[in-house]
């Protein structure tokens, strides 16, 4: 499992646009999460294979979503399903 924080280019970003891009992507979850000044984040969460270097064309295609100023990895765990 593994958690991306989004940030969007402003306040003034569409985030159900980079929501609804991300769950196209895969993932499992997203959450917003106010951040400051009102700005708000999303939180995303996606399962990947074990395998090296599994993470690194998730993280390229999720900076490339319109809208997104920053995303970066902040967990990464093993699941059991």
């Amino acid at each position: 499992m593994v958690t991306f924080r989004v940030m969007p280019e402003g306040v003034e970003t569409d985030l159900e646009k980079i929501k609804s891009a991300l769950l196209k992507l895969g993932s499992k979850k997203v959450v917003t999460e106010p951040m400051a000044f009102g700005l708000n984040v999303l939180i995303s969460y996606f399962v990947v294979p074990d395998a090296e270097g599994g993470t690194e064309e998730l993280e390229k295609s999720v900076k490339n979503i319109v809208g997104v100023a920053e995303a970066e990895i902040t967990e990464v765990n093993r699941t059991l399903w």
